[in-house]
């Protein structure tokens, strides 16, 4: 599968316990219209504070289906109500369920059988009507972005091509195009915000999906639903490597103190917006070897700030510091009275890594047989947590130049970041070289992450 995380495993399945309450008995709630499905009760639906904890899945449907003498509802009629709500709800959320003709066979039957029950009103036909327009619209809708997509696919990427380099006095970086921090980072959350805004709840599934297959690299199923996931984690590492280049590739000493300097304000501006997506890319762009090893560079750079941003992101105690710090973002947004004030866009790979493993510490069926409901609310939870923080409209006035430049600058392979690293800081007992332009014969990387297709790499968590 396309998810590989470092085997660790998070706090997720703490909260996951606290919220739900250690004691996980609970008791068959009365009054509910449960039935038994015979000796020792083992089929029997168990609530806990009026939610379905757990259950066999005969109970469950047991309990949903009317019968001549059994109504899950008072009224035939409230419940044909519930079920195409249920539908609607799953037909919004999933659309991707029904795009084959057998899943729409399925829902045409259900909603045909439903319709029956209230020939007499009207009203849950003109909604299944409504729900089924809805659906298919979505369906060509997406149908004709993954078309979009194949269009737009990139051809391979030569490797030994070698890009001209500009003089350098009009070679342009970073900061000739934005040397205002705040602004780069509110440009930087625009990104991220429409780029996050691509991902859909099935496509978070697809993590789940992917450890139920056998397959350790890819899922049998529609590998084009993967992609949204991993487009956005190819944007983390795009940022990431275009903050190296702009670093390696600044002649002078005192001009690359500033470029670090730079991009320590920019992401300690993301942390103070809520981005903390761009704010882990950026540090984990200054942390790869070719930046991390020009120490004297670094003697130079005050980085009182850039402590306290790798304290926030210290991956001890499963990034107990940031965590604080997101739950800190998520309550300021519950409460907030602005758009500015909405925004959490958290680190990606730590959010994919925690879906993962409460998928996989968890099983899905209880000892006694029973579905675990508790690991399944718990990851709806997440999700709809998630979803509910991609739904934010940036509040900031898109600047398409700035933009422009951080989609579309080339970016250093590692070998040209090392290269131009190891120039500007020879080890001792070399020939100082100054480079001005790529290495020959080092490639200049393409922006995979400049079109809606590209991937590279696998999906795996920061840190």
């Amino acid at each position: 599968m396309f998810l590989e995380p470092q085997e660790t495993m998070p706090q997720t399945s703490v909260v996951f316990s606290s919220i739900l309450g250690p004691s996980c008995s609970g008791q068959v709630q009365p009054g509910m219209g449960e039935r038994g499905s015979g000796a020792g009760g083992s089929g029997d639906l168990v609530f806990q504070e009026g939610r379905l904890i757990s259950g066999s899945l005969e109970a469950l449907m047991e309990h949903l289906v009317p019968t001549v003498d059994y109504y899950p509802d008072t009224k035939l009629k409230s419940f044909s109500a519930k079920i195409v709500q249920l539908l609607k709800e799953w037909t919004e959320a999933f659309p991707y369920d029904f795009q084959d003709e057998k899943a729409m066979a399925e829902l045409k039957a259900i909603t045909h059988r439903v319709t029956q029950c209230d020939e007499e009103n009207g009203t849950v036909k003109k909604a299944i009507a409504q729900m089924t327009q809805s659906l298919l619209l979505s369906l060509a809708a997406r149908s004709q972005l993954q078309e979009l997509r194949e269009k737009l696919r990139s051809p391979a990427m030569d490797k030994g091509s070698v890009l001209k380099a500009k003089p350098p006095a009009t070679q342009k970086d970073i900061l000739g195009v934005c040397c205002d921090p705040l602004v780069l980072a509110q440009q930087l959350t625009h990104i991220e915000l429409e780029r996050v805004s691509s991902i859909h709840p099935e496509d978070l599934m697809q993590i789940v999906s992917h450890m139920d297959s056998r397959d350790k690299h890819r899922c049998r199923g529609d590998l084009t639903k993967t992609y949204s996931l991993e487009a956005y984690d190819n944007w983390f590492n795009c940022l990431s490597m275009l903050v190296a280049t702009e670093v390696c590739r600044v002649v002078k000493k005192k001009h690359r103190t500033r470029m670090l300097e730079f991009f320590i304000d920019v992401a300690r501006e993301c942390f103070n917006i809520g981005n903390f997506n761009s704010m882990m890319a950026i540090i984990s762009g200054m942390n790869l070897s070719p930046v991390a090893r020009l120490k004297k560079t670094w003697s130079k750079v005050k980085t009182a700030k850039f402590d306290v941003l790798e304290h926030h992101m210290d991956p001890s105690s499963n990034f107990c510091n940031y965590r604080t710090a997101l739950q800190g973002a998520t309550q300021r947004s519950q409460m907030a009275n602005s758009s500015r004030e909405k925004i959490v866009i958290p680190v990606f790979n730590l959010f994919v890594k925690d879906i993962y493993f409460l998928h996989k510490i968890h099983t899905n069926h209880l000892p006694n047989g029973h579905v675990n409901f508790k690991k399944f609310w718990e990851i709806s939870r997440q999700i709809h947590e998630f979803m509910t923080w991609t739904q934010v409209e940036c509040p900031f006035e898109k600047d398409k130049k700035i933009q422009n430049y951080l989609l579309t600058a080339p970016i250093y392979s590692e070998e040209g970041e090392a290269q131009f690293s190891m120039a500007a800081h020879p080890p001792p007992h070399t020939i100082h070289v100054t480079l001005t332009s790529p290495p020959h014969g080092v490639a200049l990387e393409g922006r995979p992450d400049h079109y809606p297709h590209a991937t590279q790499g696998k999906l795996s968590p920061q840190g």
